[in-house]
């Protein structure tokens, strides 16, 4: 639970230094007789009603999590959560669960979201070489496969991309006309 303000404290402190009844100051700011003893003895002891840090350790995985995941997530932007989690036991030897990397992902500022499709432009250079190449075969060597194409109904729809910004898909240009949705 999130502790209560500074400002919430001074006030119920304000109110049991002018007399006003516990219970009253209960009811009124929604606090426990606990807090109120908490706050009177932490005001004794330090002079500051500052909320305490939270007790325990840092965590071990997240700051090598941190450090490495934004490379990764550049790399990678359509790879799914469990891939991910095993993309980085393979690279780092350090097996992250799959909540805790989804909890890393959001801490960097990258969220899941839908692709933007975007037909890939053509290299007309390399398309070019390619035809007169093949022109210099004898058309009596050349086999011809028909229905040979690119399923896009198995590309991934969603992608991670820093918050703010699209996470972006290529499509090949003879398909846009059929981006799956």
């Amino acid at each position: 639970m999130k502790a209560y303000s500074k400002d919430l404290r001074e006030h119920v402190l304000r109110a049991v230094d002018q007399g006003h009844p516990r219970a009253e100051i209960v009811r009124l700011f929604g606090v426990s007789l606990a807090s109120i003893k908490r706050y009177l003895k932490q005001r004794r002891e330090t002079g500051d009603l500052s909320p305490k840090a939270i007790p325990g350790r840092p965590s071990k995985k997240y700051a090598a999590l941190e450090a490495g995941l934004v490379a990764q997530l550049q790399a990678y932007p359509d790879s799914t959560l469990e891939a991910h989690c095993q993309l980085w036991e393979s690279t780092h030897g350090m097996w992250v669960d799959h909540t805790t990397m989804s909890r890393a992902m959001r801490r960097v500022g990258w969220t899941r979201k839908k692709k933007r499709w975007v037909p890939t432009s053509r290299n007309e250079e390399e398309r070019a070489a390619w035809r007169a190449q093949v022109n210099a075969l004898p058309a009596s060597q050349l086999v011809f496969v028909d229905e040979c194409g690119s399923n896009i109904a198995l590309t991934p729809l969603y992608a991670r991309a820093p918050k703010g910004e699209r996470a972006k898909g290529s499509v090949p240009p003879e398909s846009s006309a059929r981006i799956p949705r």
